[in-house]
């Protein structure tokens, strides 16, 4: 039909096409004069020949020769030009008859009469019909030509009469007046200028015909020849170029038109004046030139539009079917898409809530998907107007318009049957759920149940009745017919989804099981009164009561060995088998256990579907807010200042997303029905599940941008779409919300999971979460430091951080400044790092939510490497000091509590403690292999304590509480230092020498002289902790006195208070007290091997300290602390 269609408006556009080329080719074909008034204008003007307009009795055209003096003068060329001219403007018919010339040369001679005749004989360009000769009208002249023109005649060499007149009057008999101008007395009318204008305007009027006529001719072949573009957008340009150029044309069809006209009018224009005027015959001539033309022009024109209007429609056909063929593609595609995107909903889900989320997916992408599809019903509606209004292409548009309905109508259906199988997976999701409701409450009813009550008679017949009241509700609850199911739910059961069924079904089948045994066990008892009691044993009451709790019951009894019986019923309980006893300790101990795995079950239950819906929600954030923040045509309804601010907004919630969704989800999975071991899960994701810390510390300037842009459209669209009724806000809290979740369900799993194998896990991985909240809340603070200039990461890990009153005090010299606020503490929060302790004043900020959180103002910190502390301060439990730089700076800490105060104290003494450790690891590795000689020693007395406890000889009670020396053993040299009535009890700072040359990091500079002992006082010698040889045997014998012999080596470790030593024999690793004196004697002059003076180093440095780094003030007890 459309070849029939294409065809026939092809042949009509041809049709036209050829008339309208056959019109301007008549009008082209038209022959026109060699010359044109405009070429010879100056020659005409001379009017030596003129025509004009009358004719002889049979019509022949007249030109007049009028008198002219100069003719003789007129150029051969001129001459020429002017008869060819003047020749060609009659019509062929009167040309054809013969001009007649009439000579006027009345005023002239013989020699001009005779001069013109031979030029007209020799060059006159038409036939000729008759010659009229005015010969000179003096006598003279006059005889001389009627001789001379006898016998000259065959001189002129013309095969026409030339008739020589000697008067007007005879002219007469030949011409009529009627057809002669004014001069040869006749009434024609002649205007010589107003002839050229009229002969210039004719000619001017067929040249611009003839040339709108080509212009046509061009125009319509190339119209004609063009070729149909195959694309929009090029069939577009071509039909806007060829209205340009028809609109051109049309411009010069009405110029032209225009002209002929006026010129029509100029013709007129005596007959207008004159209604009785009568036109010569050349005026006539002109008028039917011009009219002809006028014609030719109007049927051009037609013709052009008639070709045009065919033209015109086949280009609009063919863009209305570009088009079409455009869209027809896109809505293609798109179909495609839908197609695709549908074939994504293949998922049954895995529970009645996973099922509706699917299917409000479905519902959602069902309005974006009717959206095509309504756009391809009206694209085939288009296709269809196309073939009523006789389009040329029906083949082409017709399988399209099949194709897209066809199309539409499958993915209609599609939809309906995914809707369907959904609805059918809802069904039979909710058909399960209501049977693992049933089933746990079931079990829940049996775990309920006191098993001390149901050994009365009646409490026997109530939990009987219990039981069979909710064994009525299975018909409503539990799944009848497994085949049934199979055959009913065939096209959404898939591998998973039949395994789920069966493991219910499996899980209801025990759960009856159970209740039946129950029910056997219940109705025994419910009997059990009515028969007599008989004893057979001689302590009856030990089967009343538990094994475990008779301590004289014989452990070798295989009957009633607790540890067997509670085996035995920990495998039964597992393995499904509940034997029930007459009241024995047995099936209490089974139902207990069955009580734990409900509860752990729910509780585990908790965790994996609170788990499932984070991850939806997490997703449902990120597609329906983040991942919309890049979507082009939301740009609109974005603010500018929300544009690339993604990540701060949503921080790297995606990443949390993928571990979730893609990790951590599917193993909590593995433990569904182990939920006892979950916490070796959570242990070992730990580290991964820092990733939350990040979240966390993102969270203020999260916080912040919400606010500022919370009422903006863009949010506001957002959540329409997602039909949510919180704001975004609400899901931005939710990573936060899991984390601390995870905690208290680890806390509700451990309660119930105290005996069993994976309860030390649960520990640890509660433990560890606990960690994390610690390790992110304390990120939080740390944020919140202002003025810092350092890297904060340097300080190492964070330990504590918190709040406390802080008084300060100074000593320069021997006097002791304090700050004039000493009554009045400082508010300080302190962060206690690895490396240093940071105190920072607390700023409470305007505002809400996270922009409400406190800010820190730093003031000052002192590195860990120069601190010691005071575990005690005088006047209150809760305080503390912490002090540097042999207390010349010293700060009093006030704790909220004294539980808080200790758990800082410890924590400072660990930092401590391991400073110790590794300064003592460090100035071993170095001073290992040095041994120096002594003289000969004295006596010296001996302890075998070690070393670390506070064992010190002669310490009275209510004495002072000292320092434990903190640096190495063997670079230790202690002695009292003066008591301090404002302190109380407690040691100030211990020197301890190390050599400037060994130790040059994380120490400071002491600032205060090395004391002695009392024995090296009055001996003017000093003793230094060190390794050193005895020279010389020595034994008291005492129980707690050291026996060292000569070239053993032995250890000075620290100072006592009353004089004495703590030494160690390395031979023999025995250790005790040595008096001081006694020690003198031993080593003589000898030198330590490990401990140098700085003058004896050549450092040329003072001593350097270590008891600003390491010591403490400790009670006795924290002597054992520290070791333990």
């Amino acid at each position: 039909m459309s070849l029939n269609l294409i065809s026939l408006l092809c042949k009509d556009i041809t049709k036209m096409w050829m008339e309208l080329k056959r019109m301007t080719d008549e009008i082209m074909q038209q022959e026109s004069s060699p010359l044109c008034a405009v070429d010879i204008t100056d020659d005409l003007n001379k009017q030596f020949a003129f025509l004009s307009g009358g004719r002889g009795e049979n019509g022949s055209p007249i030109i007049t020769f009028p008198e002219f003096p100069a003719f003789s003068e007129i150029q051969e060329r001129e001459f020429h030009n002017v008869l060819t001219y003047l020749t060609s403007i009659p019509s062929l018919q009167a040309a054809g008859v013969g001009f007649i010339l009439i000579i006027d040369r009345r005023q002239d001679k013989w020699t001009s009469v005779k001069g013109t005749l031979l030029r007209i004989a020799g060059s006159f360009p038409g036939n000729l019909q008759l010659v009229l000769v005015l010969r000179p009208t003096t006598l003279l002249q006059r005889t001389l030509s009627d001789i001379l023109f006898k016998f000259n005649k065959d001189e002129f060499k013309m095969k026409v009469p030339v008739i020589m007149l000697s008067s007007i009057t005879e002219l007469h008999s030949y011409i009529d007046r009627t057809q002669l101008t004014q001069e040869l007395g006749g009434t024609l009318e002649y205007c010589h200028e107003k002839w050229i204008s009229h002969r210039s305007a004719i000619e001017g009027f067929a040249l611009m015909v003839k040339k709108t006529a080509q212009t046509l001719q061009s125009f319509g072949t190339e119209l004609a020849e063009t070729e149909l573009p195959n694309d929009v957008q090029a069939t577009t340009n071509l039909l806007a170029v060829h209205l340009e150029k028809k609109d051109k044309m049309k411009e010069d069809l009405q110029i032209a038109l225009n002209q002929g006209n006026r010129l029509l009018e100029s013709i007129n224009e005596p007959i207008v004046k004159d209604p009785d005027y009568k036109m010569n015959q050349d005026e006539m001539e002109n008028l039917a030139t011009v009219q002809r033309l006028l014609s030719q022009l109007d049927e051009t024109e037609m013709a052009f539009d008639e070709f045009w209007e065919k033209h015109h429609t086949k280009l609009q056909q063919c863009l209305q079917l570009r088009h079409f063929e455009h869209s027809f593609r896109e809505v293609r595609a798109q179909l495609d898409l839908v197609s695709d995107r549908l074939a994504t909903f293949s998922d049954v889900g895995n529970s009645p809530i996973h099922v509706e989320h699917i299917v409000q997916d479905l519902c959602s992408y069902e309005e974006k998907a009717c959206e095509v599809l309504d756009r391809a019903k009206d694209l085939a509606c288009e296709g269809d107007q196309l073939i009523e209004d006789s389009h040329y292409a029906v083949d082409s548009i017709l399988p399209k318009c099949n194709e897209l309905r066809s199309v539409t109508e499958e993915l209609v259906e599609d939809m309906k049957a995914k809707k369907a199988l959904l609805h059918k997976s809802m069904e039979l999701h909710q058909s399960l759920e209501k049977a693992v409701k049933w089933y746990d409450e079931g079990i829940f009813l049996l775990a309920s149940q006191p098993v001390d009550k149901c050994q009365s008679q009646d409490g026997a017949e109530s939990a009987l009745h219990e039981l069979e009241r909710f064994m009525d509700t299975a018909a409503q609850h539990k799944l009848q017919d497994l085949g049934a199911i199979w055959r009913d739910y065939e096209t959404v059961l898939n591998q998973d989804f039949r395994d789920h069924v069966e493991r219910v079904f499996q899980k209801q089948e025990g759960m009856e099981e159970m209740f039946e045994k129950r029910r056997v066990s219940l109705k025994k008892l419910a009997a059990k009164q009515t028969r007599p009691v008989q004893p057979v044993a001689p302590r009856p009451e030990a089967f009343l009561k538990s094994p475990l709790s008779s301590p004289g019951y014989p452990r070798d009894s295989p009957k009633n060995s607790p540890t067997d019986s509670d085996a035995l019923h920990r495998i039964n309980f597992r393995k499904g088998d509940h034997h029930s006893s007459s009241g024995g300790r047995n099936d209490c101990l089974s139902e207990e256990e069955e009580n734990l795995a409900v509860l752990r079950r729910h509780v585990m239950n908790e965790l994996l579907d609170t788990e499932r819906a984070y991850v939806e929600e997490l997703l449902c954030v990120l597609e329906g807010y983040a991942a919309e923040m890049e979507n082009p045509l939301m740009n609109h309804l974005m603010p500018v200042g929300l544009q690339e601010k993604k990540f701060i907004l949503f921080g790297n919630m995606t990443e949390i997303y993928e571990f979730h969704k893609r990790i951590f989800l599917r193993e909590l999975e593995n433990y569904t029905d182990y939920p006892e071991l979950v916490g070796s899960c959570f242990l070992k994701r730990m580290k991964d599940l820092q990733i939350y810390e990040q979240y966390c510390q993102n969270k203020p300037r999260s916080e912040s941008l919400w606010r500022q842009y919370s009422d903006c459209a863009f949010f506001q669209e957002c959540q329409k779409k997602l039909e949510h009724k919180l704001g975004l806000d609400s899901y931005l809290l939710k990573p936060v919300q899991r984390i601390t979740k995870y905690q208290l369900l680890l806390k509700e799993l451990l309660k119930y999971s105290k005996n069993c194998d994976g309860a030390g896990d649960l520990q640890d991985a509660l433990a560890a979460i606990l960690g994390i909240l610690k390790s992110v809340n304390d990120s939080m603070h740390l944020i919140a430091i202002t003025g810092y200039e350092g890297n904060l990461n340097d300080l190492g890990k964070l330990l504590m951080q918190g709040s406390f009153s802080v008084w300060t005090e100074h000593k320069k010299g021997h006097s002791k400044v304090k700050d004039l606020a000493r009554f009045k503490p400082m508010q300080r929060h302190i962060f206690l790092h690895e490396k240093a302790l940071l105190f920072c004043k607390r700023r409470e900020e305007n505002g809400e939510g996270y922009e409400k959180a406190p800010s820190y103002s730093f003031k000052h910190s002192l590195n860990m490497t120069a601190v010691g502390i005071t575990e005690n301060a005088k006047g209150d439990n809760k305080k503390f000091e912490i002090w540097c730089n042999a207390r010349e700076e010293v700060y009093i800490v006030q704790a909220p509590t004294q539980e808080i105060k200790t758990a800082w104290v410890n924590e400072i003494r660990k930092v401590l403690t391991g400073q110790l450790k590794a300064c003592r690891e460090a100035s071993q590795q170095k001073s290992s292999d040095q041994v120096f000689q002594f003289p000969s020693p004295t006596t010296a007395s001996v302890n075998s304590s070690s070393p670390f406890k506070n064992n010190q000889r002669g310490t009275k009670k209510g004495d002072e509480k000292r320092t434990e020396p903190a640096s190495p053993d063997a670079c230790l040299n202690s002695s009292p230092s003066p008591k301090h009535p404002d302190k109380g009890k407690g040691w100030v700072k211990a020197s301890h020498s190390l050599d400037a040359s060994e130790e040059n990091e994380g120490y400071s500079s002491a600032e205060e002289p090395l004391n002695s002992s009392d024995a090296e006082e009055e001996g003017g010698k000093k003793l230094t902790p060190g390794k050193y040889t005895v020279v010389a045997d020595y034994d008291k014998g005492g129980s707690e006195q050291l026996t060292v012999k000569s070239g053993e080596m032995v250890q000075l470790i620290r100072e006592g208070e009353d004089g004495h030593w703590f030494v160690r024999n390395l031979s023999t690793s025995k250790e005790g007290w040595v008096p001081a004196a006694n020690l003198l004697t031993l080593i003589g002059d000898s030198k330590s091997s490990q401990s140098l003076s700085s003058s004896e180093s050549g450092s040329g440095s003072s001593n350097l300290s270590t008891s600003s780094s390491c010591s403490e003030t400790y009670t006795p007890s924290s002597f054992s602390d520290i070791k333990g």
